[in-house]
C-alpha cells in the first residue's frame, strides 16, 4: 500500500496504473494531443491534493512539449518577431493561470475538474469540423493579422494553460487560422512557441510554490518520454479521425467519472 512517509510498496497497482497512464499520455500527446485526461486523473489516483495532481502532471508532460521547439526551430526562425510575441504572451497568460491556480481553493478546483476535462473533450469533439472548415478556409485569401489582436487571444488561451491546459493547443492552432494564418508549418511553430512559454512559467511557478510531488512526477515524466518517444510509428499506422475518437471518448469518460463521484 501508499504510505506518505515511506516508499511505496512494489505491489502498489496505482504506481503501475501511473507509469502506464503517462506512458499513454506520451504516446497520445505526440500523435493527437489529449494526455493529460490520462496522467491527470491517474495523479489524483496517488491520492494527491487535486492542485497538487494538476501542478504535478503539467511538469510531468512539459520536458515532451519543449522537444517540439527543436523540431520546429527552423520556422520559429522565420518568424522571430512573431514567435517571441506568442512566447511573451504564453509568458503572461500562464503565469497569471498558474497564479490563480494555485490560490484555487482545493475543493472549489475539485468540483470544477469534470467541467474542466468535459471542456477540454468538447474542445477535442469539434477539431475535426473545425480543422475541416479551416483547411476550405485557405482558399480565401487574406493577410495574417498581426500584433495586438494576436498577443490579447494567445495571453487568453494561455491563461486557461496555465490554470488546466487540456485542449489548449488546438485552441492555439484555430485561433491563429482565424486570423488568417494559412501555412500549417508557421502555425504549429507559433503554437509551440506559446505553449511552452506558458506551460514553462507555469512548472516553474508551481516548482517554486511547492506544489510539485516529486517522486510521482519524476515516474511519469520518464513514461511520459518514452511513451512519446515510441508513438513515431503509431501516428503513421493510425488514422487520426480514429485517435481523435478515442481522445475524446476517453474525455468524456473521464468527465463523467468525475461527475458520478460528486
Amino acid at each position: 500500500m501508499l504510505h506518505f512517509s515511506g516508499l511505496p510498496s512494489l505491489i502498489d497497482w496505482h504506481w503501475l496504473w501511473l507509469a502506464v497512464a503517462a506512458f499513454l499520455a506520451g504516446v497520445l500527446n505526440a500523435v493527437a494531443g489529449g494526455g493529460s485526461f490520462l496522467s491527470f486523473p491517474a495523479m489524483l489516483g496517488m491520492k494527491m491534493l487535486p492542485i497538487q495532481a494538476n501542478a504535478t502532471n503539467s511538469v510531468a508532460v512539459w520536458p515532451g512539449q519543449l522537444t517540439s521547439v527543436a523540431a520546429y526551430r527552423d520556422d520559429i526562425r522565420k518568424n522571430l518577431r512573431l514567435a517571441l510575441l506568442m512566447s511573451a504572451a504564453g509568458f503572461i497568460g500562464g503565469t497569471a493561470g498558474a497564479l490563480v491556480l494555485i490560490h484555487t481553493p482545493q475543493m472549489t478546483f475539485l468540483h470544477l475538474v469534470p467541467w474542466l476535462l468535459l471542456g477540454a473533450a468538447s474542445i477535442f469533439a469539434v477539431s475535426g469540423p473545425v480543422s475541416r472548415w479551416l483547411e476550405r478556409r485557405k482558399a480565401v485569401p487574406g493577410q495574417p493579422a498581426r500584433g495586438l489582436p494576436v498577443f490579447l487571444a494567445t495571453v487568453a488561451v494561455c491563461f486557461y494553460i496555465g490554470y488546466f491546459g487540456a485542449g489548449a493547443g488546438f485552441l492555439i492552432i484555430t485561433l491563429l487560422s482565424l486570423f488568417g494564418h494559412q501555412d500549417l508549418h508557421e502555425i504549429n511553430a507559433l503554437k509551440v512557441a506559446a505553449t511552452t512559454s506558458a506551460n514553462g512559467i507555469a512548472c516553474i511557478i508551481f516548482a517554486v510554490s511547492g506544489q510539485i510531488v516529486w517522486r510521482f512526477c519524476l515516474v511519469a515524466m520518464i513514461s511520459c518520454a518514452i511513451g512519446g518517444y515510441a508513438s513515431a510509428r503509431l501516428a503513421r499506422r493510425v488514422p487520426q479521425p480514429m485517435l481523435r475518437g478515442l481522445v475524446v471518448a476517453i474525455g468524456l469518460g473521464m468527465a463523467a467519472w468525475f461527475f458520478w463521484k460528486q
